[in-house]
């Protein structure tokens, strides 16, 4: 099997990187248009060759789009315009949009949108890892649209990085993305800026944080290319959440403005339950 991965950042490098270690394929071909990741990607043995799109597209049995979701978006219909055989997939955090701009493509079988729940704050193949995905949860959504090869090609390159299945809709998967991975970015990004904001004039703020900090404003480092596409995409989701939470955070400093210990300590106390949730989630089962 050859292997074209279309965008060599940290998931796409990570992937090609996992692909070639663990022999999932013969060969792993990269599509980078920026000449330094390029570079990088070869001298770190994260792909065999670095070609032009649609030469890799053509060598390709498989191929996965690893760009932003804007760059997904544009680049899709053009990329099934091409394929034969191959199925192709993308990594999106998004999913509803890109399925809404393909779904009439007379190709549109051998696409299969997922989505591998993995990552970190850093961008770029400098950032890309061994191990990124292992016992992670790959989604793979609307599965009865893609054909039964295609679904196949994709299930079992998940299955080569070691990841958990799971199978929904592309409209459950962008409500579910925006309570458990949008929202955090969101309130660590909203979070840094209160912070600069404040350190201006006190700067010990900085001097004091502690790993509690770092491990809460740790998203704030990720890559605005990437995420201002994922909010606006989706929009309708993430501004729901959004008032959620600030309902939440309302509901909050009302109490301690009005001193109600009591009742604060019921809600800390109501919030504790989300970490005994989350170990009972076979799906976090080590």
């Amino acid at each position: 099997m050859t292997v074209c991965i279309i965008g060599l950042g940290l998931i796409g490098g990570s992937i090609g990187l996992e692909l070639k270690t663990k022999r999932f394929s013969d060969r792993v071909i990269g599509v980078e248009k920026n000449p330094v990741y390029a570079q990088i990607a070869l001298e770190r043995g994260l792909v065999d060759e670095v070609t032009k799109l649609v030469e890799g597209i053509q060598q390709a049995d498989l191929i996965i789009l690893a760009i932003p979701v804007d760059g997904i978006l544009s680049l899709l219909p053009f990329v099934l315009d091409y394929v034969t055989h191959q199925a192709v997939t993308d990594v999106g955090s998004t999913k509803m949009s890109i399925a809404e701009m393909v779904k009439d493509h007379p190709k549109r079988s051998n696409y299969v949108p997922s989505h591998p729940m993995a990552g970190t704050e850093f961008s770029g193949p400098e950032a890309a890892i061994s191990g990124l995905f292992n016992k992670k949860v790959g989604i793979i959504c609307d599965m009865a649209l893609s054909n039964p090869k295609a679904l196949e090609s994709i299930t079992n390159l998940y299955m080569a990085l070691n990841m958990r299945l799971i199978f929904m809709s592309s409209k459950e998967h962008d409500l579910h993305t925006a309570y458990v991975s949008h929202i955090s970015h969101l309130t660590s990004f909203a979070l840094a800026l209160t912070v600069l904001d404040k350190e201006q004039n006190e700067k010990n703020i900085l001097n004091l944080a502690s790993g509690g900090f770092d491990s809460t404003v740790r998203l704030a480092a990720s890559s605005a290319d990437m995420w201002v596409p994922v909010f606006d995409q989706n929009r309708e989701n993430v501004v729901e959440v959004m008032n959620t939470y600030i309902e939440k955070m309302t509901l909050i400093k009302d109490l301690i403005q009005a001193g109600e210990t009591n009742k604060v300590r019921d809600l800390i106390k109501k919030a504790n339950i989300i970490q005994k949730t989350l170990k009972l989630n076979p799906w976090n089962q080590k």
